[in-house]
């Protein structure tokens, strides 16, 4: 999975000698990952950043009933390594470990939470939570696929099921996943008789089962400034979008006509002239989505826009897994679940992605939301 650096924020500093140089405030995937001088950014370094000590630390890595477990790491240790240790407390199978990662959460009013962020496998969990600069946020577990029909590759692993069921009700309970009243009772039976597997079975048919829910946000359509609420899974996006009359329209973007897609700061600088430059984080996500043979873009903005990101490159690569799978003959390079091929590094406040279009159409529910498609390009 590759990601996107930038450095959109830069400041000049005194040096001891009396001389000055400029400190480059390094941004990946929208967080801040390091500052460095030009001399340092062939070697950045989290830890050497943030300047911390190499110790032994306790972590609190929160689960999706709600719980935290506690483990014991070193604060250089990567979110991969953090991942293998937290495996072993669980009881989760190694071989599975790709279908989970490591995620920066937010919990706010009323218990709703806010899934900011995933971890890289080479970040450090210890060092991002505290460069994070976001109040009651924590280091959570996951899992990391969007074809909900993926569970089936874990039910053989009594802790990987564990997870998952927790997930699912953590789910319904923050109105990600929205049963039937008919369906939501079959689960109640189900979750009396802890038969957690049938449980699953049934959750595959839940509206916006194994989705994930951004934030409310804004976008363009049908004009600028209405209100929406992105649900993403399953090869689609589904956008519940607030018209100017206070109405409300699903639209549903299949991800096979999506061409491309780019995130792009909008930010502006805080603390100008003290002694960190911070940036005030306004990004916008744009895709190109393909109606009635015409190409047309759909722009939302918010502030988890490289996550969004992160979910719709995702669906892609399963859905080229699935592709090869089913067609053996086919020349396909196939990424190793969950793990990262390779990093690139670039200065531009741009991640696009692409992928070949192919034919589907817009359905427009009955009910209150919007939908469309989106392009992956190499960042």
């Amino acid at each position: 999975m590759k990601m996107h650096f930038c450095i959109p924020v830069s400041q000049q500093r005194p040096d001891a000698l009396g001389g000055r140089y400029v400190l480059y405030s390094v941004y990946l995937d929208g967080y801040l990952f390091c500052r460095v001088r030009y001399s340092q950014l062939h070697r950045w370094n989290e830890q050497d950043t943030f300047s911390i000590t190499i110790k032994t630390a306790a972590l609190d890595i929160f689960l999706p009933d709600g719980r935290n477990i506690q483990i014991e790491i070193l604060t250089s240790d990567t979110a991969e390594r953090v991942l293998e240790v937290v495996s072993h407390k669980t009881g989760l199978c190694q071989e599975l470990l790709g279908y989970f990662g490591l995620f920066l959460i937010r919990f706010r009013k009323e218990g709703k939470l806010s899934v900011m962020k995933k971890l890289a496998d080479f970040e450090l969990p210890y060092v991002s939570l505290r460069s994070a600069g976001m109040e009651n946020c924590k280091v959570g577990l996951r899992k990391w696929y969007m074809d909900p029909s993926l569970d089936s590759m874990l039910m053989d692993c009594t802790a990987a099921v564990d997870l998952i069921h927790m997930q699912a009700l953590q789910d319904i309970e923050q109105e990600w996943a929205k049963p039937t009243q008919a369906q939501r009772q079959k689960l109640e039976a189900l979750q009396k008789e802890d038969n957690q597997t049938k449980f699953l079975e049934l959750s595959q048919e839940v509206r916006h089962y194994g989705y994930l829910q951004l934030d409310p946000c804004t976008c363009d359509y049908p004009e600028p400034g209405c209100g929406a609420v992105l649900s993403v899974g399953n090869d689609e996006i589904s956008c519940c979008i607030t018209l100017p009359d206070n109405q409300t329209q699903e639209i549903i973007f299949q991800m096979s006509r999506v061409k491309c897609w780019k995130v792009t700061f909008l930010g502006t600088l805080l603390d100008v002239d003290g002694p960190q430059r911070t940036l005030n984080q306004n990004l916008e996500l744009r895709f190109q989505y393909s109606e009635d043979s015409r190409w047309q873009w759909f722009v939302i903005y918010t502030k988890q826009a490289f996550l969004l990101s992160s979910c719709l490159k995702k669906m892609i690569s399963e859905k080229t897994v699935k592709l090869a799978a089913e067609n053996p003959e086919m020349q396909i390079e196939v990424p190793e679940q969950g793990k990262s091929k390779k990093c690139h590094i670039q200065q531009s406040q741009k991640d696009s992605s692409h992928f070949p279009p192919r034919k589907s159409k817009i359905e427009i529910a009955k009910a209150d939301c919007v939908s469309g498609t989106i392009k992956e390009e190499d960042l």
